[in-house]
């Protein structure tokens, strides 16, 4: 059981429903929501939009435009429009499909923090259509500050700005990292890439010649070390690291455990499971800034170089669709080195509306519906099941400090 001595009896949760407003790291008791709030970052859909979404992207930082264009080629590459707003349209629409499936009447509202339909409009649109209850789904399943904490700090703003604080509540499902729903599609993409390579690469050997590269995207050291709350000791690279770790190991074990079942691949029973190892991409801050390395594409280079590496599986372990970093980083730049130092590759697939994540997205909403107890959650690492409230001091944005944040005790 988690040491919650440290806590202050009496905090309150910002905007938060009565279940979760004391802070309880998991609400046990029922709640009626009104609505699932889909939040997503949000993305251009045209040239014209580019620099303009960049802009809400890097908002406070004060970067000029000449310096946002060199980030935009990325999106300028595919005619201006990121994937990511299709992607959440889609899921949307997945989303709708399961809790229909199952009789859940709960309307499904998506608003983005950088672009169109932004958090401020959709939490409008709640309010006038008297929801005041709602539960969101932030599109990102581990923790850090851009990928949890963000989100949290921005639906405080949103309450505060539209004067809706004391109307519209926002509780937010737990991170997701280890839940089965998420891991399962990165199980089934590892378990048919390393099909794939033994099928196509002759006398390939699975325990020396292959690489199998679970890249997430990179975040600065300092901000890593202040993900999840500091009382679990997670070490330097934080939750956002120890979460990423424990699951790679999950989707190697069970996609080889899967591997071997299959009667053609029987001759590698009682051989060694492939390398793998985390690596990072993505990095925009100064040189000057340390962030968590290694690069995917320096990995591949400094490391994996000359052998006996023939094969590389490129997994996108910390992304949950096809979109821009995936697209150019991953698909673009980190094939390219393959290429270019002959290995074979493949980008395995994100889960995207893959049917075990979407039913596991509302098996989250269920929880919390219902106030399923803590033993009850599904989860495939010994780090979860995550919070549903997030504790004190979590996810620090180490440059700009601590902002008010929802679904989650202060500060």
């Amino acid at each position: 059981m988690t040491d919650t001595s440290h806590i202050t009896n009496g905090q309150a949760v910002i905007g938060a429903t009565p279940a979760a407003a004391d802070g309880p790291e998991h609400v046990e008791v029922p709640v009626a929501y009104d609505a699932i709030l889909l939040a997503g970052f949000g993305g251009p859909e045209g040239q014209e939009d580019v620099i303009p979404f960049l802009r809400n992207v890097t908002r406070g930082r004060g970067i000029p435009d000449e310096r946002l264009e060199e980030v935009a080629h990325h999106y300028r590459h595919f005619g201006g429009v990121s994937p990511i707003n299709d992607q959440n349209r889609a899921l949307k629409a997945a989303l709708e499909a399961e809790l229909a499936s199952r009789g859940v009447d709960l309307p499904v509202l998506w608003g983005n923090r950088n672009w169109d339909p932004y958090l401020e409009d959709v939490v409008k649109e709640a309010a006038d259509k008297g929801y005041g209850n709602l539960l969101a789904i932030a599109t990102s399943a581990y923790s850090s500050f851009s990928s949890c904490r963000q989100y949290r700090e921005d639906f405080a703003r949103v309450l505060d700005s539209t004067g809706l604080i004391d109307t519209v509540r926002i509780d937010k499902v737990r991170q997701f990292f280890d839940h089965p729903g998420f891991v399962r599609p990165f199980v089934e993409g590892v378990r048919d890439g390393l099909a794939k390579a033994i099928a196509e690469n002759e006398g390939l050997d699975v325990a020396t010649e292959v690489q199998v590269l679970f890249s997430t995207h990179s975040i600065p050291s300092t901000d890593a070390a202040r993900s999840g709350p500091d009382f679990r000791g997670f070490g330097e690279g934080g939750a956002y690291a120890a979460q990423h770790e424990a699951v790679a190991q999950v989707v190697l074990d069970q996609a080889w455990a899967e591997l071997l079942e299959q009667p053609e691949h029987e001759s590698l029973r009682g051989t060694s499971k492939p390398a793998w190892k985390l690596v990072y991409q993505s990095r925009s801050g100064p040189p000057s800034m340390p962030w968590l390395e290694p690069d995917i594409n320096d990995y591949m280079n400094e490391t994996l170089k000359g052998g006996p590496t023939r094969a590389v599986l490129i997994v996108p372990l910390g992304f949950v669709s096809d979109h821009m970093e995936v697209m150019w980083d991953l698909d673009e730049e980190a094939t390219e080195t393959a290429g270019e130092l002959g290995f074979w590759s493949i980008r395995t697939q994100t889960p995207g509306v893959d049917p075990a994540y979407v039913a596991g997205l509302v098996d989250l909403v269920l929880e919390r519906v219902n106030g399923t107890p803590t033993s009850e959650r599904p989860h495939v690492t010994d780090i979860g099941p995550w919070y549903d409230v997030c504790r004190p001091g979590c996810c620090e944005n180490v440059r700009a400090g601590f902002k008010p944040a929802a679904a989650g005790l202060a500060p």
